[in-house]
């Protein structure tokens, strides 16, 4: 027995609608690290040094190959402490 084809369309359309969302993430995330692949298995040294490009360019996964650091990153210090008790 055969199928119609009208049943066939609600499944076209739900397959299109992944495939626009897969698509559509996929883009964003591509964007969201400026062109570039996502990064895989990030230990603490990769997060170091992506806070680093961060603080340098201000983009999470710029770099610079600038000999020398821009003007204010002498004071841009990572280390967060904590309130002095008074």
């Amino acid at each position: 027995m055969a199928v119609p084809f009208e049943a066939l369309i609600p499944y076209g359309i739900i397959l299109a609608m992944f495939g626009a969302t897969g698509a559509g993430l996929s883009k964003f995330r591509n964007w969201q690290n400026g062109g570039k692949r996502a990064r895989r298995s990030i230990d603490q040294w990769d997060r170091q040094m992506m806070d680093r490009d961060r603080r340098l360019t201000g983009y999470l996964r710029g770099q610079s190959d600038a000999p020398l650091a821009p003007a204010g990153f002498e004071v841009n210090n990572p280390w967060k402490v904590e309130k002095r008790f008074t």
